[in-house]
């Protein structure tokens, strides 16, 4: 569990490892929303990231019950460059906003993504996002992946990006979508529960992997329509195209 402290100079965490065989940096980047892979590396190299105690390696694999602790030195201005890209802001009160990601634009830079993204919108529309001390991802507490629409909540202020991480950690959020998918699914209702990581024979794809993170999705079925079906999607954790992995891999892959 993830349990932060902050001083004048750096936010602090203090992680426990449940499930042995995760590289270290994967761990940090999937456990911190506000990190990047790239950011976890370089927090490793420079000594901020220790395992039991210890300075470790990136690719350490962890073992269960490993304590993993976090130092995030107060971040320099953001590199980031506003962009007025248009948004469909939903909600907004001084504390967060609520958009619309449209289909086709990348949450955060990225490689091969480095700007045109929501996060460079957003630094349009709330010019201090800037100085919440992120410089690789202020204001973001969850992803949406690049094809992927629908509502992301962005936090206006570093109290509230804490809180909102903390509820997105505990699952309190609860996150549901709309998947149409190629066939006639059935059961109606089921549970997919496997395993996530890199497909061994294309390192740029997630797949169904025994040596993966686990892994858990809900479905509903709304309705058929015609070879198709609706699907409502409920994720119970946040693996990179989890919903179109598992769908795929019990075969009804997502259309588009």
């Amino acid at each position: 569990m993830l349990k932060p402290k902050s001083n004048s100079t750096a936010q602090k965490y203090h992680l426990v490892v449940s499930s042995a065989g995760v590289r270290l940096d994967r761990f940090v980047a999937d456990k911190c929303p506000e990190l990047t892979r790239t950011h976890a590396q370089k927090l490793i190299a420079d000594g901020f990231i220790t395992v039991n105690g210890r300075e470790a390696r990136s690719s350490l694999r962890l073992d269960s019950g490993d304590q993993v602790d976090i130092i995030v030195p107060m971040a320099l201005p953001s590199p980031l460059t506003p962009e007025a890209i248009p948004l469909n802001v939903v909600y907004e009160d001084e504390d967060l906003l609520v958009v619309d990601k449209p289909p086709g634009l990348t949450v955060h830079p990225a490689p091969g993504h480095p700007d045109h993204t929501l996060l460079n919108a957003l630094l349009s529309h709330v010019p201090h996002l800037a100085q919440m001390g992120d410089s690789l991802r202020p204001g973001i507490v969850h992803r949406l992946d690049k094809d992927t629409s629908g509502l992301m909540i962005v936090a206006k202020n570093r109290a509230a990006q804490m809180n909102l991480i903390e509820q997105f950690r505990t699952r309190s959020v609860v996150k549901v979508y709309l998947a149409l998918v190629k066939g006639r699914l059935t059961p109606e209702k089921g549970i997919i529960d496997a395993a996530i990581g890199r497909d061994t024979r294309n390192r740029k794809r997630m797949a169904v992997v025994k040596a993966g993170m686990q892994a858990r999705t809900q479905y509903q079925v709304i309705k058929y329509i015609d070879g198709y079906t609706l699907l409502e999607v409920m994720p119970e954790t946040g693996r990179t195209h989890q919903i179109r992995v598992h769908l795929a891999a019990i075969g009804y892959p997502v259309v588009g």
